[in-house]
């Protein structure tokens, strides 16, 4: 399993703005692209002094489906533009990580 990590900051005002476009289009846009090996995406929120941060993991099941989803250039960034319109600043490059161990309760 391969974990795409990204990470985007956005000011307190526009953060509840920002999670609902995260719900409401992109992650629905990004299942619509039925990727084979596609195996879901989690959201993280984080409240810090002066801004929100936002993580998400999407998860593959090899580097064949990470790049069917993002391209050759597979680290770059997915952001749409009404993304960036809410965001302060963001990872332009996604960190991807291989699975060594889940344990789930």
């Amino acid at each position: 399993m391969i974990g795409r990590i990204w990470h985007g900051w956005t000011t307190p005002e526009n953060a509840d703005r920002y999670e609902s476009l995260l719900k409401s289009e992109i992650f629905p846009g990004v299942e619509a692209k039925a990727v084979d090996g596609y195996r879901g995406i989690e959201l993280f929120r984080r409240r810090l002094d002066d801004e929100v941060e936002f993580i998400t993991i999407m998860r593959f099941e090899s580097w064949d489906a990470v790049k069917a989803f993002a391209g050759d250039d597979y680290e770059t960034a997915y952001v749409p533009p009404k993304a960036r319109d809410l965001l302060a600043r963001f990872d332009a490059r996604s960190a991807h990580y291989e699975s060594r161990d889940r344990r789930t309760y």
